[in-house]
């Protein structure tokens, strides 16, 4: 059976999927980043951690209702977006705060992270310390950052955040993507009501089965202006019962 044929079709795939790779990835990084970075009795600490969860979680809860409901999908990748927006203003607002420098769209480390492709926090932090060890807080060398001097304390920092801000894009980007793909099938194919209706009918038609040729009893006929036989024996009856007293 053919998947437009299935009343449920295939869903739920969203480990495939390079947002929530991305997503889990930013929410792997987001967890050591408060823990080294941000005071653990602060609400930042638990709302960026929750953020980056929630990002994670809706992308996948959103994949495995999509086999009964697209609008239910629709909804949940969009809050999924939500969160990892607002967690990206969580990062910005550290740096900002800390006078540290949030990269522009042109820097060379934006590309060359994303080239990277890391796929754990591991390779994340490595990235990062390799960064640092090279002594480039900014493009050629030069500090990007807008203190007079910035020390080995806040370099870390500021890749740290600068690199969760570049994941960011990437996986906002692609849920931007996501989203506008499930708007337009959710335009050209409809929902599961939908769905459930046209294979419904599509059943019915395929079981219909034609009416029998049975003959119906209809007003007696002639043959060269004598009555058939079983007429014959109908009128007779007929007349039989009408000359009883």
């Amino acid at each position: 059976m053919s998947d437009d044929q299935c009343l449920i079709p295939k869903h739920g795939g969203y480990r495939k999927l390079k947002s929530f790779q991305v997503a889990q990835l930013i929410y792997d990084v987001t967890v050591r980043f408060v823990d080294r970075y941000i005071d653990k009795r602060s609400r930042t600490c638990d709302q960026m951690v929750q953020a980056a969860r929630s990002g994670v979680q809706n992308i996948a809860e959103g994949s495995q209702a999509s086999g009964t409901s697209k609008k239910t999908e629709l909804k949940l990748t969009n809050v999924a977006r939500a969160s990892l927006e607002e967690l990206r203003l969580d990062y910005e607002d550290f740096l900002r705060q800390r006078r540290l420098s949030i990269w522009k769209r042109d820097d060379p480390r934006r590309q060359n992270l994303i080239d990277r492709r890391c796929t754990t926090a591991d390779e994340v932090a490595a990235w990062v310390k390799k960064e640092h060890d090279r002594g480039q807080s900014g493009p050629g060398g030069q500090s990007r950052s807008t203190t007079p001097k910035q020390t080995d304390r806040s370099a870390y920092p500021e890749l740290a955040g600068n690199v969760a801000l570049v994941l960011l894009t990437v996986a906002c980007s692609l849920l931007d993507r996501q989203l506008a793909s499930q708007a337009e099938a959710f335009k050209n194919e409809g929902g599961f009501t939908e769905r459930l209706y046209r294979i419904r009918s599509e059943s019915r038609k395929s079981k219909f089965i034609a009416p029998s040729t049975r003959s119906i009893k209809s007003t007696p006929s002639t043959e060269n202006g004598k009555f058939s036989g079983t007429d014959f024996k109908h009128r007779t009856d007929r007349d039989h019962l009408k000359e009883k007293p």
